[in-house]
Formats: structure tokens, C-alpha cells, sequence
């Protein structure tokens, strides 16, 4: 009879172990998404702050050369929107990041370039879950 649970529960333990991976690997992903997209909105309101200053006289080339630096970014990740709103998008977008690898082209923006390794990504999980837990402590 015990062999027949560990032989039965086996199965179920990797399940369990491979859904668990899953989510974490999720999470690892939505996290560094978070952080590039907060990345990206910095950049481009600092480029439009340039570009302000710029129509004023108040730059110089090296602040101008960053500004049209993000512009070009952002027109990247223009270039890849069109893509999403096609069929079969989770192929297409793929596909297309490592055909622009295999040519030499860069084809997502300099933020989604993956620069974090997964201890920092985890570090930033666990910050944010024992921000979550302090802002429910407070608000009981």
C-alpha cells in the first residue's frame, strides 16, 4: 500500500513543481517588462524635455544626439505594435527579433534588451510582494 502512494503522488509532486516553475518564470518576465517599460518612459520624457529645450536654444549636440537616440526607440517599438495587431502575433514577434538578430539589426528597443540577471529579478519580486504585504497590514 505505500508503494502504490509514493508511486501515486509522484506524478502529482512534478506537476506541482513544474506549475511552480511556470509562474515564477512568469513572474520573472512581467517583472523585467515592468522595468523596462518604466525605463522607456523615463527616456522618452526626457527626450521630450530635450526636444523642448532644443526649440528654445538651451542644448547641446550630446543631449540632442540621446534625445534622437530615444526617438528612434521609439519608432522601434512602433515598428514591432504593427506586428502585434497582426494574426498569429506570439509567432510573428518572435520570429521577427531573431531574424534581426541572425541579420545584425537591432529590432527591440535599447529597454527590452535583457541586462538583469534572475537574482535581480527576484530580488525585485520579493520587494514588491513585501510592498504588497505592508500596504495590506496597513490598510487592515
Amino acid at each position: 500500500m505505500r508503494l502504490y502512494k509514493v508511486i501515486h503522488r509522484a506524478p502529482w509532486r512534478v506537476v506541482k513543481i513544474s506549475k511552480k516553475r511556470q509562474q515564477l518564470r512568469f513572474r520573472r518576465a512581467m517583472v523585467a517588462l515592468k522595468i523596462a517599460l518604466a525605463q522607456e518612459k523615463q527616456e522618452t520624457k526626457e527626450m521630450l524635455s530635450i526636444y523642448r529645450r532644443y526649440t528654445q536654444g538651451q542644448t547641446n549636440k550630446a543631449e540632442l544626439k540621446r534625445a534622437n537616440e530615444q526617438f528612434v526607440d521609439i519608432l522601434k517599438g512602433l515598428g514591432l505594435g504593427i506586428f502585434a495587431v497582426l494574426p498569429f502575433a506570439p509567432l510573428t514577434i518572435p520570429l521577427v527579433v531573431k531574424l534581426g538578430r541572425i541579420v545584425g539589426v537591432d529590432v527591440l528597443p535599447s529597454s527590452f534588451s535583457m541586462n538583469k540577471s534572475i537574482k535581480e529579478l527576484d530580488a525585485e519580486i520579493s520587494h514588491e510582494n513585501q510592498k504588497k504585504a505592508y500596504d495590506e497590514s496597513l490598510k487592515k
